[in-house]
């Protein structure tokens, strides 16, 4: 072999890793030819060379080749060198063969008993079948940890296991002799081959301790997985683990295209992989396939970064895994094919030169389609680390900008292209004094021209500007994320729903095909105030009922037809916690508590405050750059619309001005309408898919509404009940309320010469129909769930005489509500004075009704009010007064 064969080779990657030698990240070492305090070799893989610029260096301040480097390191000639470098190739070296072939061999053997016991062995079977492992496909074995026992008990064989590390001597048998420790007991083995293909060392994972993840290594671990790649690989494809890789060999589609190899955890990238990887001349492109979790994000940006160093013009990517998952559990969840789709939609890793070294997770842009750097662009991908890639270097700018207007402070990591090398830096972008100084301490460490870096910044600070600007205009990048986008033919159908006839009825009954059952009144109700989060002056509605009645079901089956990019939706609310979101989070979305009977009184004031202002302002303490405490302001904006539970509606009385009062059906009609729905949702009798169907419609109905300016020519010309509690605010919701149904009707209503939607007479008639239960509650002195309570009392007391004693006991049975829901509806009644008490609390307490008020007269006297200044109004307007509002087909509860 000629010495330019060597040369051409032998790469410098492969004798540094011979000798255990690894160089940082700026490709620098601690000289090993002389007493060297701080690295003063570098190293250049493009050349194969390395060059030590300390003058007390033996090297005489000459490069070096990998013939030169192997000299001076052995201390020996040029012509001991290069038999060194050839043996280093695969030459001859009789002590090296040996030992290697005494350990490959016993490896050899055992590997191969390992494979046969998975045949014979049903607790392997069984694993491999849990992890889509297939041993007639690739080579798996088992470690039954019997191979020295009995029959095949050899002194030879035992002495030459002990040696390799797979036996270690452990007490005394029970022959009086040696005892043995098996090492990877019960695991299934994988062999790992060094760059001629030969077994030279094996993994281990443990068959009965999956759940913490056991693996291990032979001692003086060697080899790779599945071997070295084969020379002439152009794409690679990188797994975290073993039985990843493993996975990926079972696809013969894949190993044609790709090479595959495992690096051995996510700090398991050895110096033997970086040999072979580097090693590999026809490499185009390196696919790392970690898992889909904080720890694999962070080794993909630990080792695309340090490959990139290494092999420069070589196209890095990265699948993306979703949450938690990993390439083996892929295969046990999905089907074969997904591992070509995940290979399709890889994302590429961009560094330095090109835009961005950020993390894997979270790019939409395929390897094929990376965007290289074109002008004085800022990549703000990730908010928290901004790239700039400008003449003299590239900017990092850590953990984004501050929102005070009058200052750019960053963290400023300046990086030079060529060498690597960073410069870390505070400063406030705003100040030229501090640039100035900046550019200086940095040209002088980087080498970099003053006035360059200088030009950079400024542009780097007019492009933080720009990026400033338009992130207080625009909704919050998790939001816009989260945004759904219709199809044309999702938006055709939804729009061709919204212009027939008869919408409310037909939409009343789609709300129906979502599973609820019952309150078709109040289910429409709900989904328009729901929908108002569109408006400028959004709608609220406090859902009544006892406990179990099943007020919050209705609650979540309304707000899962809203979309879900525009709802939030709380179980518990903590004092301040509304005060700290995002200043622009709650602007035109829907807030749902499913109970705010547990609040306190600083939480219900904050959402009280969101209902009727709009926004919410809070003074707090800010820490100036010099220490000192001063005072500030903290704004969380608005509109919202609202929805939330209750079962004491009456506590609320700052609430109930701000919102519709909306009581649940209690009735035992109800709930055998319930009962049957859930005995036909079990027997299978009930398509829950064409359910969740259903709501993702009403959704894209939703999103296909604009948030439309609506006049009403009729405001003003019709009066609610004077008696009505409150009666300024109902008469403010009533009329936004007629808007939503005009709103609902878009497509079906003009506009006026400023665009604005025109209410109609029908879309009065059909808010009143809607919202008929919701005056009454305004009306009524009892809150829903307690009026319901009482009917039922009085029907039964009217059948044993007005004058009838009862006692809570016959109440209970007769209205079939519970006790502490019971003790609550007699007590209330008591101080309305509906009912008295007679008796002493030893004896039991007797009741009496004494106020027998006419419900049915209270709901007829409205509708009497309400019909008549409705037949005026259709009077004067084009319509036919006989004419039924298109929302009378929904019963009326009375």
């Amino acid at each position: 072999m000629e010495i330019a064969e060597i040369k051409q080779q032998l790469t410098l990657s492969q004798v540094l890793v011979h000798y255990g030698l690894k160089p940082d990240k700026h490709l620098r070492l601690h000289c090993p030819f002389h007493e060297d305090k701080t690295p003063s070799l570098q190293v250049y893989y493009k050349t194969h060379t390395c060059y030590c610029f300390s003058s007390n260096c033996k090297t005489n301040g000459k490069s070096m080749d990998v013939i030169d480097f192997v000299m001076h390191k052995e201390g020996v000639s040029k012509r001991e060198a290069i038999l060194k470098c050839k043996e280093l190739l695969g030459g001859s070296a009789d002590a090296m063969v040996t030992t290697a072939t005494s350990r490959s061999d016993t490896l050899y053997q055992l590997f191969i008993y390992f494979k046969n016991a998975v045949h014979n062995s049903r607790p392997a079977q069984e694993y491999l079948q849990r992890r889509g492992l297939d041993a007639t496909r690739i080579e798996i074995g088992y470690n039954t940890a019997q191979f020295h026992h009995g029959m095949r008990k050899d002194d030879g064989l035992i002495s030459s296991c002990v040696e390799v590390g797979l036996l270690s001597p452990w007490g005394t048998a029970r022959d009086g002799g040696q005892a043995y420790r098996p090492f990877g007991k019960y695991c299934i083995v994988f062999a790992l081959r060094d760059s001629g293909g030969t077994i030279s060392g094996m993994y281990f994972r443990s068959t009965i301790n999956d759940d913490t993840q056991r693996h291990y290594y032979l001692k003086d671990r060697r080899g790779l997985y599945p071997g070295y790649p084969k020379a002439d690989v152009t794409k690679l494809i990188l797994t975290e683990s073993v039985i990843d890789a493993a996975t990926l060999l079972q696809h013969s589609e894949i190993v044609e295209s790709y090479g595959i190899l495992a690096c051995y955890g996510t700090n398991g990238l050895t110096a033997e992989h970086e040999a072979a990887i580097i090693g590999l001349s026809h490499l185009q492109e390196i696919i790392f396939a970690f898992d889909g979790d904080e720890a694999g994000y962070k080794a993909v940006e630990k080792y695309s970064t340090l490959l990139k160093q290494r092999l420069p013009n070589v196209q890095l990517s990265s699948i993306v895994l979703p949450a938690g998952e990993d390439i083996n559990s892929m295969v046990v969840s999905h089907t074969p094919g997904v591992f070509t789709e995940l290979l399709q939609g890889r994302t590429a890793l961009f560094f330095s030169t090109e835009i961005s070294s950020e993390k894997t997770k979270p790019s939409s842009q395929p390897a094929d389609t990376a965007i290289e750097a074109a002008g004085p662009l800022l990549d703000s991908r990730n908010p928290y680390k901004l790239v700039y890639a400008g003449s003299g270097g590239v900017y990092y700018v850590q953990g984004g900008v501050g929102k005070q207007l009058d200052s750019m402070k960053v963290t400023l990591v300046i990086e030079d292209k060529e060498s690597g090398q960073k410069s870390r830096n505070k400063v406030d972008l705003y100040e030229d004094k501090q640039v100035e100084r900046l550019c200086r301490e940095v040209s002088e460490k980087l080498c970099l021209r003053k006035d360059v870096i200088e030009g950079d910044l400024y542009q780097l600070t007019d492009l933080l500007d720009h990026y400033r600007e338009q992130g207080q205009e625009q909704a919050s990048p998790e939001e816009e994320a989260a945004a759904y986008k219709m199809s044309e033919s999702e938006r055709s159908a939804a729009v061709g729903f919204l212009r027939q006839e008869g919408l409310l009825k037909a939409l009343n009954e789609l709300l129906g095909q979502t599973g609820i059952v019952g309150e078709e009144q109040n289910r429409l109700f709900l989904l328009l105030v729901a929908l108002s989060y569109k408006m400028p002056a959004p709608l609220h509605a406090l859902i009544q009922g006892s406990s179990g009645s099943g007020k919050t079901r209705l609650l979540k089956q309304v707000s899962d037809c809203m979309p879900p990019e525009k709802v939030t939706r709380l179980t518990r609310v903590s004092d301040k916690v509304l005060y700290n979101y995002p200043e622009r989070y709650f602007i035109n979305r829907l807030l749902c508590l499913e109970d705010i009977d547990g609040l306190s009184e600083e939480a219900e004031f904050a959402f009280r405050e969101l209902q009727s202002n709009g926004e919410l302002n809070s003074a707090t303490s800010i820490k100036l750059d010099n220490g000192q405490i001063t005072s500030g302001q903290k704004t969380v904006r608005g509109p919202i619309a609202s929805l939330a539970c209750t079962t004491h509606g009456e506590l609320y009385e700052d609430n109930m001005s701000r919102v519709f009062l909306v009581a649940v059906d209690e009735s035992g009609e109800q709930t055998r309408r319930i009962i049957g729905y859930q005995n036909r949702k079990a027997s299978g009798a009930i398509d829950t898919n064409q359910e969740q169907a259903s709501k993702g419609f009403i959704r894209n109905l939703v999103r296909s509404l604009d948030g439309l300016e609506v006049v009403n020519p009729y405001a003003g010309q019709l009066q609610l009940p004077e008696d009505a509690h409150k009666i300024r605010r109902l008469h403010d919701l009533f009329l936004n309320f007629v808007k939503m149904v005009t709103l609902l009707h878009q497509y079906q209503r003009s506009r006026d010469s400023n665009g604005r939607l025109v209410a109609e007479v029908s879309d009065v008639e059909c808010a009143i129909s809607i919202m008929f239960d919701s005056i009454v509650l305004k009306v009524d002195e009892l809150d829903g769930s307690l009026r319901q309570f009482f009917e039922q009392l009085k029907v039964y007391i009217g059948e044993r005489g007005r004058d009838y004693e009862f006692n809570r006991f016959e109440v209970r049975d007769a209205t079939g509500v519970g006790k502490t829901q019971q003790h609550h509806y007699i007590n209330k009644l008591v101080e309305l004075c509906y009912v008295r008490q007679y008796g002493h609390a030893n004896r039991g307490f007797k009741y009496r009704i004494v106020h027998w008020d006419n419900y049915g007269v209270l709901r007829e006297r409205i509708k009497t009010h309400l019909g008549d200044q409705l037949s005026s109004l259709a009077f004067g307007s084009d319509r036919t007064p006989d004419r039924t509002p298109e929302l009378c087909v929904v019963a009326e509860r009375g």
